[in-house]
């Protein structure tokens, strides 16, 4: 038998590696030392261990909400499905949690505290914000929003209205009907409150429902739908080719200045919307993260990102002219800016959690430490801090802005 060798070459193409000096510069979106970390250590321990339910342990965080700059402040602690508070904003790592909502006591954990479904359970909580004087979470697993009227203040304090669901006892799927209705979710991820409007991530129904008008009564039905035709269908992409009105994995949601902009996780991409649309199915105006409306691939089918390229963006919140996104798969933050009145950039120009656009890995394929981050699922901006849950390292971080 004869072998053949064979010599390859690889490529100097960019699909493959950007020279330094063609790559552009970007600035640091957040200053170099957190001001608090919690859920885990500033740098974690390198021999892992299992990680138990205490009041001031978190597991795969992916939400957290400071309703003002000195608090209260909820962490949606995801894997232990539960609510931690704070009644103001610590200043020392690792600080007790003073509330909990959704199990017995803080070293409870289990789907629903491992009781019936009720008003003060949660099963995947993910999605949070302040709601007027309220806050609403997305419990995701529980096919359903949880809504206070005023932002709670002691453990398993009772949710005021639900949303998803006719009451507090049930949490199937679209209600457990084979479509869903404009009353319905399934596996509902984000929420967002703005100007009196209520936007949910209605992600496994991949849309976007939106409540133009005040909810007063659990199982509100939803006034306007995005990313399908309708409220009937749920198709991935609204059953076609990707376009400005499709979605296939819509995460979470905030406003630019005027702009309405989803994280639209699955097509790797962010839609944006000019004002907050009226109508179902309406088209997004513009695209961040791909070339147009029709293309998906994550990291525009490169290997190694670029500084407008994204993979899996779950995060995304905003201050003043800046757009900051959590490009969770690619382990990184980014921020995009309004030059002027109603133009953004098609790049990014602020970076965190990798040394440059061009870099990607779980805390830069080292071990974790304090400015580094793993699948960041949430980002939260107020005032001029920044709060990051940054799920893979079992932690939310508090940062001070640099832009």
């Amino acid at each position: 038998m004869t072998i053949k060798r064979v010599s390859l070459k690889v490529s100097p193409e960019a699909a493959l590696r950007i020279s330094s000096a063609r790559q552009p510069s970007c600035r640091s979106l957040v200053q170099p030392e957190p001001l608090v970390v919690l859920g885990n250590q500033r740098i974690p321990e390198l021999i892992s261990s299992p990680i138990t339910a205490s009041p001031t342990s978190c597991f795969g965080p992916r939400g957290a909400c400071l309703t003002s700059d000195d608090g209260p402040l909820w962490i949606c602690d995801t894997g232990h499905h539960r609510l931690l508070g704070w009644h103001s904003l610590p200043t020392a790592d690792q600080t007790p949690a003073d509330w909990v909502i959704g199990q017995k006591d803080f070293t409870s954990e289990g789907r629903n505290g491992k009781i019936d479904i009720g008003p003060t359970t949660v099963n995947v909580p993910t999605g949070i914000c302040a709601m007027g004087e309220g806050l609403a979470v997305a419990d995701a697993w529980n096919h359903r929003v949880l809504i206070w009227h005023k932002t709670p203040q002691a453990s398993n304090v009772a949710a005021d209205i639900v949303l998803g669901q006719s009451d507090f006892t049930t949490g199937i799927a679209n209600r457990g009907a084979d479509h869903p209705g404009a009353e319905t979710m399934h596996w509902p991820y984000g929420v967002q409150y703005h100007d009196g409007k209520l936007l949910v991530s209605d992600t496994g129904n991949r849309r976007v429902l939106i409540w133009h008008k005040p909810i007063t009564e659990n199982g509100q039905k939803a006034d306007c739908v995005l990313g399908q035709m309708d409220f009937s269908t749920r198709d991935e992409n609204a059953g076609a080719e990707p376009s400005a009105m499709s979605m296939r994995w819509p995460h979470a949601i905030v406003f630019w200045n005027d702009r309405l902009c989803v994280t639209d996780a699955g097509n790797n991409r962010i839609l944006v919307w000019h004002g907050c649309p009226t109508e179902s199915g309406s088209p997004a105006h513009a695209v961040l993260g791909q070339s147009d409306a029709t293309h998906v691939d994550f990291n525009q089918a490169y290997y190694w990102p670029r500084c407008n390229t994204l993979n899996m963006p779950y995060g995304i919140t905003s201050r003043d002219d800046w757009l900051i996104v959590a490009d969770t798969a690619n382990s990184r933050v980014l921020a995009w800016r309004q030059n002027e009145p109603g133009v953004e950039d098609t790049d990014a120009t602020a970076l965190f959690g990798q040394t440059d656009f061009h870099e990607k890995g779980d805390n830069r394929w080292m071990p974790a430490v304090a400015d580094s981050l793993c699948w960041p699922y949430g980002v939260q901006s107020i005032g001029d801090m920044l709060v990051i849950s940054d799920s893979g390292n079992n932690r939310v971080s508090v940062w001070k802005l640099a832009i």
